[in-house]
C-alpha cells in the first residue's frame, strides 16, 4: 500500500519494523492501524513514530486521569474544546493542567509503554492510512530508537526465554489474598499498591490501569514481588490484550492468518545466570 502522494511501495515490510523503517526512509505521515487481539494504532509524523495507542498498555489519558494528575471534569472540558484531537496537547497546556515539560515526559513514557506492550502478542495484519489525530507532545522517535528500549525492558524484566510474555499474561494474587503469611513492612507505596490490587482476578495490565502507571513499571514492580514471594501466579489468560508486536504480515496491507496464541505456561520465577533475554529479535 502506499500513501497519496508517493509512488514507493512498502510490500517489501516484512515486519513492522521494516514497515516503520521504509515510513522513516520516505518520511511518511500516516497512521498504521494493526489488527490482532485487540490490535492497536502507531502514529507517524515525517517519518518519525510519536505515538501508540493500544488497549495493551494505558495511554496519556488513562495515566492522567487514573494517576489523579488531571480530574476528570477538567479533561471532559478539553476535549469538548478540541473534538478532533489535534490540539488536546496544546489545551492541556494552555489551561494549566500539566506543564510543557512533563506532558512531554508523559508522552514520549506513554509512547515507549505501548511500543513494550505491543511486542508481547503477534499482530494479524497491518494498514497503512491517512494520519489520524492523537494526543502527544513529543517530537518523535526513529524506530531504531524505539527497538533499543523495547530490548532493554525486556531484558531488565526477563527470567528466562519466554517469561516476559508470561508474565504479562498471567493474573497474579498477593500471597495475603491467596490466604498465606506474607511480610509486606518496609515496602515503598507502589509495591503496597500493586500488592493491593493482586487479587487474582487481573494481569499486570490491569493493575497498571488501575493505578495509572505505565505497563513496564508495574511489571518490573511484580518481578520485585515475586522473587521475594509475596506475590504468586494464579492463572494464565489467553492473549486477548496486547497485540501489534513488531513481527507478522508479509506486506504493508495483507492480512496472514491468525498464530495460535502461547500455550500458558507457570509464570517463572528469576534464576541465577539467566535473567537476560536472548538478542531480542523485532517481535519478542
Amino acid at each position: 500500500m502506499t500513501q497519496p502522494g508517493t509512488e514507493e511501495p512498502l510490500a517489501d515490510s516484512r515486519n513492522v519494523p521494516a514497515l516503520l523503517s521504509a515510513l522513516r526512509d520516505q518520511a511518511r505521515s500516516c497512521t498504521v492501524r494493526v489488527t490482532g487481539t485487540p490490535g492497536g494504532s502507531i502514529h507517524v509524523r515525517d517519518g518519525l513514530v510519536v505515538a501508540m495507542e493500544t488497549p495493551g498498555a494505558p495511554g496519556i489519558e488513562g495515566l492522567l486521569l487514573r494517576s489523579g494528575r488531571v480530574e476528570e471534569e477538567a479533561w471532559a472540558e478539553v476535549r469538548a474544546s478540541d473534538t478532533t484531537h489535534e490540539h488536546l496537547a496544546a489545551e492541556l497546556v494552555a489551561r494549566g493542567l500539566v506543564g510543557a515539560g512533563e506532558l512531554e515526559v508523559i508522552s514520549l513514557g506513554a509512547l515507549f509503554d505501548a511500543a513494550f506492550a505491543l511486542s508481547l502478542a503477534v499482530p494479524d495484519a497491518w494498514e497503512v492510512t491517512k494520519p489520524v489525530p492523537v494526543l502527544h507532545r513529543n517530537a518523535g522517535v526513529t524506530p531504531e530508537r524505539l527497538l533499543d528500549e523495547v530490548a532493554r525492558r525486556i531484558n531488565l524484566l526477563a527470567g528466562e526465554p519466554g517469561s516476559v510474555a508470561a508474565l504479562a499474561r498471567t493474573r497474579v494474587r498477593s500471597v495475603t489474598a491467596a490466604g498465606l503469611p506474607g511480610t509486606v513492612g518496609g515496602l515503598p507505596a507502589r509495591h503496597q499498591a500493586v500488592l493491593a490490587h493482586a487479587d487474582g482476578r487481573g494481569t499486570a495490565r490491569d493493575i497498571a490501569f488501575a493505578l495509572g502507571r505505565g505497563l513496564f513499571a508495574v511489571m518490573a514492580d511484580l518481578r520485585h514481588l515475586l522473587d521475594r514471594g509475596l506475590v504468586r501466579p494464579d492463572k494464565p489468560v489467553a492473549d486477548t490484550r496486547p497485540s501489534t508486536a513488531a513481527r507478522g504480515a508479509p506486506s504493508a496491507s495483507r492480512s496472514t492468518a491468525p498464530v495460535p496464541a502461547s500455550v500458558p505456561v507457570p509464570l517463572p520465577r528469576r534464576r541465577p545466570g539467566r535473567n537476560s533475554a536472548p538478542e531480542p529479535r523485532p517481535h519478542d
